[in-house]
């Protein structure tokens, strides 16, 4: 094959349209390839030419981050007064305001860039892998088949694809076996196209190129062998995606943040025209009036609440990176640790997920132990030359069988096969039509006993009893049957009929030695583990059972199938085990579990997984998965065990509580001190805090909290899933809020009437109380338990807490006093200051084991949100990318995974 230059690589991607109509001779010779491949060395100047097979990077853009902060209706807000400030003359304050909004944008932005650049760093952990035929070093013609990376693909390249595979490129069709595609991302069209290696006639449009698959669409059944046309933005999804954009559902943990900032938008809207209305009439200068209404109305709202979200999943998600759990958006992580019921397949999560061949069990005297490993050799997939030399995109099961050592005495050479009907999730088997040294054709099928016994008419009670034996020890069993075929020479599915069996293939997967104990650690977490395979029920209840699952029952395939949706979502609340199930019974199950109330998390890796990954609220996924599985999910783990998922959920739950601990404190502390500014307002002379110090008390305030997602967290709160509760936040906020206004009334009092303060002084005085009392409530607030004594905050908290406290007693004693608005305090009133501030935090310590008491007594109100992502919610995802406490739930004696009917 000659060599390209520079200019005629870089002039390899032509449109597909054209390819369409090539014959596959003339396409490969256009393409500078061969049937064999690309050699090494020339896929590596292709690639450094034509740029990695990606639509788009997931790199960090600074300024896509910082324009976000300016799309803030609270720092518009913001934004609007210093701008009032500035026009009305009122330099000072628009000055402050301005510098303020820069520390608030700067804060915002350096937090939220750091979990961008969080999400760069996971999602060049999460990988798609094809199959492509390679030759060696320079002279080598014979191409052999190994998996790289789909961003390594180039024009050219010959790529093998099977069930399940997202297409990574825009292909020619070289070969195809019973293809059908999903191309509706594409097309719109649902169902799935038929494929065919023949060229079609030029000028087609999109939807009739037969001869071609393109990137982005599902293999829904078959396979297929193509070559690379178009790579990346060049082909004709990633012109579209480039052109679109990608925009992200929202999660309902984002959706829960957006209500919760409105809603107190609108009481910040409510109070402030109210206090504008009210300093109107006692004839207050507008301007004054004006820009302190606008303080208050900034002051009441969480202005560092998406800092601290985005500091939270930062310091989450590298922490779940260590331990092996990639989520691909970082809000998932709330998600995650929502999760109060988990469904997920046993292989490789209750068993080492490596099966291993033990054995043949003929059931006839014509058929040996070799004979029969040969005709399950002859029933697979693969080319039988290719899949003797390497395992590359086989199903385990057939790897296993050409891994055994017996598969060494086949010869590929003695057999031609001529034709195939490839594995499907409905039939679940194939079935080949083959013939030995130009003999008689011969019929072998292969798959689930259930499926092969139906057709090889009544089953033996002694050849029963040899399958309930193999069921019984656990193993995996797949059953091979013949027949003659001779004059055959197609197959159709009406072909697969009066088959006689020839016995069985024993497979073994070994549980694993620490499933119990991650049982174990979801079992503390309030998780309800349910198991749904595609293997036979005994095997999976012998799993279980070896695992120390106690079941609550077992639901089939067609136990399912006959159940109406009420009985089944009865019966799915109490079953564990779900045997024999095909992918639309999951996703059915999935969604009924989800209407009864769970927050259900589903853990698959196949591509009869995809459906329930996209059903669930969470999808878990591995990276050994197929493309299809990995896709749909949002979460990917680089271990397939339980354990590693159960300190996902962990971590998720560790950072909604440290969220909920700024917003009880946001909406406590700040509607406190608003409402007491307010009163004042009215009842005193004079503005009790100007607009400019009520923004830097606030921002001083909000800067310590920065500290909170690194927080420790006690168990109680990781024991349970926790959710948006509006209700739970409103009592808190009327119980705490009037307590902190108690406290800054007192201030007044004591800075009128003891020391007839002047407003500099009176002002300097409540903004030390005021941050003062604010900023350590935290230390209550952040836990049910005795502070310090039984919960002890992180030295970060404990740290940026008294530093705020130290800065806001500094400033009005500092050379900035002045400017600020601020006149020097008498000593007296530090001694004052002390004694109220510790009467206050013992009076908040009363009130929180007062309220949390009657709390637990009544009736959970429910969370905000009702857990229904849309049913379109994957096709954001779909696009082909490379790159309020709950009551503690009582332990459990026993680990009864009989599901719960709801929430805890």
């Amino acid at each position: 094959m000659p060599e390209l230059n520079v200019q005629e690589r870089t002039s390899l991607q032509l449109p597909i349209t054209d390819a369409a109509s090539l014959s596959a001779t003339e396409l490969l010779e256009r393409l500078g390839s061969g049937p064999e491949g690309l050699s090494d060395e020339e896929a590596a100047a292709r690639l450094a030419a034509l740029g990695p097979n990606a639509v788009r990077t997931h790199r960090a853009n600074g300024w896509a981050v910082l324009g976000r902060q300016f799309a803030s209706p609270i720092l518009i807000l913001l934004l609007i007064t210093a701008g009032l400030s500035l026009f009305l003359g009122d330099a000072t304050n628009s000055i402050v305001i301005g510098v303020i909004l820069l520390v608030s944008v700067g804060l915002g932005f350096t937090n939220e860039f750091r979990a961008e650049r969080a999400s760069e760093a996971l999602h060049s952990r999460v990988t798609h892998r094809a199959v492509v035929l390679r030759r060696g070093p320079a002279g080598g013609t014979a191409g052999t088949t190994r998996e790289v990376d789909v961003t390594a693909l180039v024009p050219g390249d010959v790529v093998h694809l099977s069930l399940g595979a997202i297409i990574p490129a825009d292909l020619r069709l070289l070969s195809t076996k019973n293809l059908l595609c999903d191309e509706s991302i594409l097309t719109g069209e649902s169902l799935p196209a038929a494929k065919d290696p023949a060229p079609v006639r030029s000028g087609s449009a999109l939807a009739d190129l037969s001869s071609c698959v393109f990137m982005g669409t599902v293999i829904q059944s078959g396979g297929c062998t193509g070559v690379v046309v178009a790579t990346g933005g060049r082909a004709e999804f990633g012109r579209i995606a480039l052109g679109l954009g990608e925009r992200q559902p929202q999660t309902e943990f984002q959706l829960g943040l957006k209500r919760f900032s409105f809603l107190l938008l609108q009481v910040a809207v409510v109070l402030t025209s109210l206090i504008f209305l009210a300093n109107l009439l006692l004839q207050r200068p507008l301007l004054e009036s004006l820009l302190f209404s606008l303080a208050i109305a900034v002051g009441i709202t969480p202005q560092l609440l998406p800092a601290v979200v985005s500091t939270s999943l930062a310091t989450g998600t590298s922490q779940l990176a260590k331990r092996k759990v990639l989520v691909k958006r970082l809000v998932c992580i709330e998600d995650l640790g929502d999760m109060d019921i988990l469904v997920t397949d046993k292989t490789g999560t209750l068993t080492e997920g490596r099966i291993s061949f033990t054995g043949a069990l003929p059931v006839t005297p014509e058929t040996s132990d070799g004979g029969l490993l040969t005709l399950g050799l002859l029933a697979t997939e693969a080319d039988y030359t290719e899949a003797k030399l390497s395992s590359a995109g086989q199903n385990p099961l057939d790897a296993a069988l050409w891994e055994s050592p017996g598969a060494a005495d086949f010869d590929p050479a003695r057999f031609e096969r001529l034709d195939l009907i490839d594995f499907d999730h409905q039939r679940r088997r194939t079935t080949v039509l083959v013939r030995e040294a130009g003999g008689p054709a011969q019929l072998v099928t292969k798959g689930a006993p259930e499926d092969v016994l139906a057709l090889c008419g009544p089953t033996p009670p002694a050849v029963q009893a040899m399958l309930d034996e193999q069921f019984d020890a656990g193993s995996r069993v797949v059953a091979v049957a013949t027949r003659a075929a001779a004059g055959l020479r197609a197959l159709t599915a009406a072909d697969e009929r009066g088959l006689t069996l020839a016995g069985f293939l024993i497979f073994l997967d070994r549980p694993k030695a620490n499933a119990m104990a991650s049982l174990d650690e979801l079992e503390a977490l309030g998780i309800t583990v349910k198991i749904a395979t595609g293997d036979n029920a005994k095997v999976a209840e012998r799993v279980c059972a070896e695992v120390g699952v106690i079941s609550g029952g077992t639901l089939t395939g067609a136990d399912v199938e006959a159940m109406s949706d009420a009985e089944l979502t009865d019966a799915a609340r109490t079953a564990t085990i779900f045997a024999r199930v095909s992918p639309e019974q999951k996703a059915r199950i999935i969604t009924l579990l989800r209407q009864s109330g769970g927050a259900v998390g589903f853990m698959g890796d196949g591509v009869n997984d995809a459906l329930a990954l996209h059903k669930a609220d969470i999808g878990i996924s591995v990276d050994s998965a197929t493309d299809v599985a990995k896709d749909a999910a949002d979460v990917v783990l680089l271990d397939k065990d339980l354990g590693v998922l159960a300190e996902g959920v962990r971590e998720g739950r560790r950072i909604f509580a440290n969220t909920i601990k700024y917003v009880l404190m946001g909406t406590s502390s700040n509607f406190g001190n608003m409402f007491s500014a307010a009163t004042a307002s009215v009842v005193l002379s004079f503005l009790p805090m100007l607009p400019g110090q009520i923004l830097l008390n606030n921002l001083l305030y909000d800067s310590g909290q920065l500290a909170i997602p690194g927080d420790r967290v006690d168990n109680e709160q990781l024991r349970a899933p926790s959710h948006w509760n509006i209700a739970f936040i409103r009592r808190f906020m009327f119980l705490f809020g009037p307590i902190s206004s108690l406290f800054d009334f007192a201030t007044f009092a004591l800075m009128l009437f003891a020391f007839n303060a002047v407003p500099g002084e009176f002002r300097a005085g409540w903004f030390i109380e005021s941050i003062a009392t604010q900023t350590l409530i935290i230390f209550a607030i952040r836990t049910r338990r005795v502070p310090f004594l039984r919960s002890r905050p992180s030295v970060g908290l404990l740290a940026a807490s008294l530093g705020v406290v130290a800065v806001g007693i500094y400033l009005p004693l500092s050379p900035l006093a002045g400017v600020l608005g601020f006149d020097p305090l008498p000593v007296p009133f530090f001694l004052a200051l002390l004694g109220m501030i510790v009467v206050y935090l013992v009076l908040v310590e009363g009130a929180k084991a007062w309220f949390f008491a009657r709390d637990a007594q009544q009736v959970p109100a429910g969370p905000i949100l009702v857990r229904r992502r849309p049913e379109n919610h994957h096709i954001a995802r779909r696009a082909f990318r490379f790159s309020a406490p709950v009551p503690v739930a009582a332990p459990r004696h026993r680990r009864l995974l009989a599901g719960r009917s709801a929430r805890a």
